[in-house]
């Protein structure tokens, strides 16, 4: 039960995009296609998954002093590491998501996820949960990316959907397309949690 707990909280409970609020600025940036979606959630659970880890075994032989930059300059690692193999093996993800790779060290969902649980919990509750906050991000900025794509470009994956019957709604490609859209979600998962609140 505890280790479920631990994964699944981050998929809608403490989703870090729908209910933590956290991250917005790749969120908004990145989501014009389902590809880059999932690209940049995947990149950010690497980091998330690989820094939760390290953090958890060396914390307590980190002096409280430096325990921040030092939490920094390990983010900063699986960083380098998911960058250099996004270069390596897709450079039209690597160029369609940009800076925004490297900015991965500051994304608070990181940093926050290495003071607040990887630092005081044991290894394997910390894998669980860099993994649970990964899926919740990747699937928010997945489900996020496909709607726009589909109503911005009339696409899936880069596949057509409409052909000319739809004319693509260009708005939702553009960032006031991103809040609106973001907007609604939030909304719907604060109307899910209620209504499951409601019928226990």
């Amino acid at each position: 039960m505890g280790a479920y707990h631990e994964f699944a909280k981050g998929i809608i409970r403490e989703n870090p995009v729908l209910r933590l609020l956290l991250g917005f600025c790749p969120t908004l940036a990145v989501t014009t296609t389902a590809v880059n979606g999932i690209g940049m959630g995947l990149a950010t659970m690497f980091v998330l998954l690989g820094s939760n880890i390290v953090i958890s075994l060396i914390a307590r032989f980190i002096p409280d002093k430096v325990r921040i930059p030092s939490y920094i300059v390990v983010i900063a690692t699986f960083v380098t590491i998911v960058d250099l193999i996004i270069q390596a093996f897709s450079p039209e993800l690597n160029k369609a998501l940009g800076i925004f790779i490297p900015l991965i060290v500051v994304n608070c969902i990181i940093l926050g996820r290495a003071e607040a649980f990887a630092s005081k919990n044991n290894l394997v509750y910390s894998i669980l949960d860099g993994l649970g906050m990964g899926c919740g991000f990747t699937l928010a900025l997945f489900i996020l990316a496909s709607i726009r794509e589909i109503l911005g470009n009339g696409t899936i994956f880069g596949i057509s959907l409409f052909a000319d019957v739809f004319p693509p709604i260009l708005v939702f490609i553009l960032p006031p397309g991103a809040f609106l859209t973001l907007g609604v979600m939030i909304a719907g998962v604060v109307a899910l949690e209620k209504k499951m609140g409601a019928t226990k």
